[in-house]
């Protein structure tokens, strides 16, 4: 027999022992061992297709049979909702091994990849901080935190980054309240910037997480004073950057009318409180050297006389019909304002 024919009986051979091997529906003994070890680790032993089990014998037969390959075969990734800017949000709410959940990961990255996804935001509550870790070996960075996660994020394609920042700015507030007697509404404080120096200023706060600013003036001026108030006017706001965790901040000024007047100050952060003239409260050295401070005494006493208008508030209903309010200057207002017939 010559050596054609001889390599021409051996494939045949082999690609009819390999059609058998695969087809045959006899379940494989768990323990016994692959004919040949495959080039590939996780080719190796049993797998399963076609509802039966079969074990590769080597990368050649199966290259002689012509196996076709599985199609949509089954990748374990993690799961994740869809946002609406092409990304994906990870929420992890089960405890996971670290180990197992980098490998799930780099799986995940691979396909949501493929897939054309953009944005990856994996969220990770307190107990899963041990998966911070391979995350940011992952690629992922910090986005933000709250006291009781940690958001992370990822911008997996290889084009420009879009991702929006973490929030900017804080909202924080100043109340201007004067009495029928022309005496402002003014506090001296224990702890901060202001501690220890005898100045008298207005109460002022941060805005609550979903507080409107109106609604932050008026409880700030009660905790602080213990004064009942209502809101009346955003008499002025203005803007300074790198002032609270490198976090810009807008500060609003607002006006408020008092409905009571004995003060019971907040003894944790307020030093003393009390209705201080207006012309001895301008004249305070700080307040006349501060050319910010000294502007916005002269707005809130124009208002006071009737000589400015500021930015009243509108409840009103926005495109998802949750209410809101809208901040406007009304003095000519009156048209638009009015009832309809």
């Amino acid at each position: 027999m010559n050596f054609r024919a001889c390599s021409k009986l051996y494939s045949s051979t082999l690609l009819t022992a390999s059609k058998i091997f695969l087809t045959s529906s006899a379940a494989v003994p768990q323990n016994r061992a692959p004919l040949m070890g495959s080039f590939f680790p996780h080719a190796q032993g049993q797998k399963r297709s076609f509802d039966f089990p079969r074990t590769y014998m080597s990368a050649s037969l199966a290259s002689l049979a012509k196996e076709e390959e599985v199609r949509g075969r089954d990748i374990e990734i993690l799961k994740a909702v869809e946002d609406q800017h092409g990304g994906v949000i990870l929420h992890m709410e089960d405890p996971m091994e670290s180990s197992l959940f980098a490998s799930l990961l780099q799986s995940s990255i691979s396909q949501w990849r493929e897939q054309g996804k953009k944005g990856v935001w994996i969220k990770l509550a307190r107990e899963h901080s041990n998966l911070v870790d391979p995350a940011v070996k992952a690629g992922f960075r910090f986005h933000h935190a709250e006291p009781d996660y940690l958001m992370l994020v990822n911008w997996i394609p290889d084009t420009p980054d879009t991702l929006p920042a973490n929030a900017s700015h804080r909202v924080a507030i100043g109340a201007f309240v004067m009495n029928t007697n022309r005496e402002v509404l003014v506090v001296q404080e224990s702890n901060g910037r202001f501690s220890g120096t005898g100045v008298w200023k207005l109460p002022t706060g941060a805005v609550d997480e979903g507080e409107d600013i109106c609604a932050a003036a008026v409880r700030e001026v009660k905790e602080e004073t213990g004064i009942d108030t209502e809101f009346v006017e955003v008499l002025a706001f203005k803007e300074r950057h790198k002032s609270f965790f490198r976090k810009s901040e807008l500060f609003f000024v607002c006006m408020l009318q008092p409905h009571s007047f004995e003060i019971q100050r907040q003894v944790s952060e307020i030093e003393a409180a009390q209705w201080m003239p207006v012309e001895d409260y301008v004249a305070q050295p700080f307040v006349r050297k501060n050319e910010l401070f000294n502007f916005l005494n002269k707005i809130s006493l124009s208002k006071y006389d009737g000589k400015y208008s500021g930015f009243s508030n509108l409840l009103a209903s926005s495109s998802s019909s949750k209410k809101s309010y809208l901040y406007f200057n009304n003095k000519d207002a009156g048209h638009f304002l009015a009832p309809k017939p």
